[in-house]
C-alpha cells in the first residue's frame, strides 16, 4: 500500500491521467527520507551496499552540503515532514540508552551524534549509499537514516523492479529492529510503515492484501501517530492507506473489510498540507489521493498539485527528486 513518503509520498502507480498527466512512471509513494568515516566495526554488512550498485544523484547538488552549524540551522525545514530529532550529543545518549544491548559498542553520545550528523549531511546532499552504509553500521539507531536513503533511492534511481523490491524488503528488515530496539522513537515506526508499504507496491494488490501487509502498514502509521502526531509524512502515508485501498477495490468493500474511508484520506493529506506547504512530495501526493478518489473528476486539480510540487525550491536532493518526478509527468 502506498511517503516521503507509503510514507514520503511516493504511491504505487499513478492513476492514468490521459489529458494532463503522463502514466509512465509510477508515482513514488512514501519515501518519507550518511558519512562515510566510520570509526567502529559495523553491525552487519548490508547486502545492498555489498551487491548493488547505486546510482549517483543525477542533479546539482552543490546548494546541500549543509556543511558545520549549517546542518543544525536548517534541520527544522529539512525535517518537517518526519519530525526527525536533531542528532545532538543529547539526543545520541537518549538513544543510547534507549537502544540498551542493541546499541553500537564502544560509542559514545559525542562520538555518535558527529556519526549521524555526517550520515544525514550524505543523505541531504544525494549521496545516498554514503548515508545507507552510515546508517546500517550503527545498527537499530541508525535505522532511520539508513531506512530513508535506501529507500528514496530506490523510489527514484533504481530502474529494475526486481532490485527495487528486494532493497524496499531489506529496507523493511532494517526498520522492523529498529521498532523492536526503540519502539518509543516515532520514525522507527514510520519507516517500517514506508518500507512495507513500498515493498508491496511491487505485489500484485491480491498479494500484498493476503499477505496481511495493509493491516501492518496501518498498524505502524498509527503508531507513528500516537507518538508524533504532527509527523505529516504519516499523514500523507495514512491518506495513502485510505485512498489506495478504496481505489483498488471500492469503497464498500474497502470500508468493510479494511476500515477505508474517504473521509479519512481526505482528512489525513489536508494534515500533511497544512503542516508542510512547501512540500513537494505533499502536493504529489495530494493529487494522487484525488486521482484515487476521484478519477477523471478531479484531473485537473491533480494536475495543478503536480505542477506546485514542480515549482517549490528543494531543499536536498530528497526534494529535488520529488520536484522533478512530478514535472516529468506533467505534458
Amino acid at each position: 500500500m502506498g511517503h516521503r513518503d507509503l510514507p514520503r509520498g511516493r504511491r504505487a502507480a499513478l492513476p492514468d491521467c490521459p489529458r494532463r498527466l503522463s502514466s509512465k512512471h509510477p508515482s513514488p509513494c512514501q519515501r518519507g527520507c550518511a558519512g562515510r568515516m566510520l570509526r567502529h566495526r559495523p553491525h552487519e554488512e548490508s547486502p545492498m551496499a555489498a551487491k548493488s550498485s547505486w546510482a549517483a544523484f543525477p542533479h546539482d547538488a552543490r546548494g546541500f552540503a549543509y556543511a558545520g552549524d549549517a546542518l543544525k540551522k536548517a534541520w527544522p525545514e529539512l525535517h518537517a515532514g518526519d519530525t526527525e530529532p536533531y542528532p545532538d550529543a543529547k539526543r545520541a545518549a537518549a538513544l543510547l540508552h534507549a537502544a540498551g544491548k542493541a546499541a553500537p559498542k564502544g560509542v559514545d553520545a559525542d562520538s555518535l551524534a558527529a556519526q549521524l550528523q555526517e550520515a544525514w549531511r550524505a543523505f541531504h546532499r544525494g549521496d545516498f549509499k554514503a548515508a545507507h552504509d552510515a546508517g546500517v553500521a550503527l545498527g537499530p539507531i541508525g535505522a532511520s537514516v539508513a531506512v530513508k536513503a535506501l529507500g528514496i533511492h530506490a523510489t527514484y534511481l533504481v530502474d529494475d523492479e526486481a532490485e527495487r523490491l528486494k532493497r524496499f524488503e531489506q529496507a523493511a528488515k532494517l526498520a522492523e529492529a529498529a521498532v523492536k530496539a526503540l519502539p518509543d522513537d516515532a520514525n522507527s515506526h514510520y519507516r517500517y510503515a514506508f518500507a512495507l508499504g513500498r515493498y508491496s507496491q511491487g505485489l500484485s494488490i491480491a498479494k500484498a492484501l493476503k499477505a496481511g501487509i495493509a493491516g501492518k502498514v496501518r498498524t505502524a502509521l498509527e503508531a507513528t501517530l500516537d507518538l508524533a502526531p504532527k509527523h505529516a509524512e504519516a499523514h500523507t502515508a495514512m491518506a495513502l492507506y485510505h485512498a489506495e485501498i478504496i481505489g483498488k477495490i471500492g469503497a464498500m468493500v474497502g470500508g468493510l473489510t479494511y476500515g477505508a474511508k474517504t473521509a479519512e484520506a481526505e482528512k489525513h493529506i489536508a494534515m500533511a498540507l497544512k503542516l508542510t506547504p512547501d512540500s513537494p512530495i505533499a502536493h504529489i501526493e495530494h493529487g494522487n489521493v484525488l486521482m484515487l478518489l476521484h478519477g477523471d473528476k478531479k484531473e485537473d486539480a491533480a494536475a495543478a498539485e503536480y505542477e506546485k510540487a514542480a515549482k517549490l525550491k528543494p531543499l536536498d536532493a530528497m526534494e529535488t527528486l520529488d520536484a522533478a518526478y512530478a514535472a516529468s509527468q506533467l505534458e
